[in-house]
């Protein structure tokens, strides 16, 4: 099921690059923790969506060697679009990358992750392959970067995340908001110790490395 979003309809430019507001409202809390944070190295972004983060953060972090990826081929073309758009060397072009199929971790080993916005979109089954999937990818002395809205304490933080949530289950029952102590057990069975940061508008930032 295509589940009904706000940036279901985001705008397009005529060379093919996709406008998602809220890629442009979370782009500069996201990327002051990746100054801060991020090491040195390969970085894969998973499920990168219009392509806007991958353009933007690769200009601002020259160190690092951005892969973005994506399973659906609208993001993948704007996120080419976006790639061309913004001419930076150490941005690598999309790949089709399907984060809930276990093994893929074989071959996309980094020294750091990004994913933003996903796990509420999919099923926990599949949330749970994410996780251990990324974990499974890190590079020694590599951080994971998870940034969304999350339940805290199995409850949703504002009335506008109650609203949001329990639109997505309405739409599918077996998506929705993970809880963030679930978030940190299945990256702890997978030998990482996170670290949560409160963002703007009642989402956090999950930074995670190896034990």
């Amino acid at each position: 099921m295509s589940l009904r979003l706000p940036d279901s309809d985001a705008p397009e430019s005529p060379d093919g690059r996709r406008h998602a507001p809220s890629a442009e409202r979370n782009a500069e809390s996201i990327l002051a923790v990746l100054q801060a944070e991020a090491p040195k190295g390969r970085l894969l972004e998973i499920a990168s969506g219009t392509g806007q983060h991958a353009a933007r953060f690769a200009r601002a972090l020259p160190a690092l060697d951005w892969q973005p990826s994506d399973l659906d081929p609208g993001n993948l073309r704007s996120i080419a679009a976006w790639r061309a758009h913004a001419a930076a060397p150490n941005l690598r072009a999309p790949i089709v990358l399907d984060a809930a199929r276990p093994g893929w971790s074989a071959d996309h080993r980094a020294d750091a992750i990004l994913i933003v916005n996903l796990l509420h979109l999919i099923p926990e089954p599949a949330a749970t392959t994410v996780l251990a999937e990324a974990a499974a990818a890190l590079l020694p002395c590599g951080r994971l970067f998870l940034y969304g809205p999350f339940l805290r304490d199995g409850r949703a933080t504002s009335e506008g995340d109650a609203a949001f949530d329990a639109s997505l289950r309405a739409q599918d029952p077996d998506v929705g908001y993970k809880d963030s102590r679930w978030v940190e057990e299945r990256l702890a069975a997978a030998g990482l110790v996170s670290r949560w940061t409160s963002m703007p508008a009642n989402n956090l930032m999950l930074v995670a490395r190896r034990t």
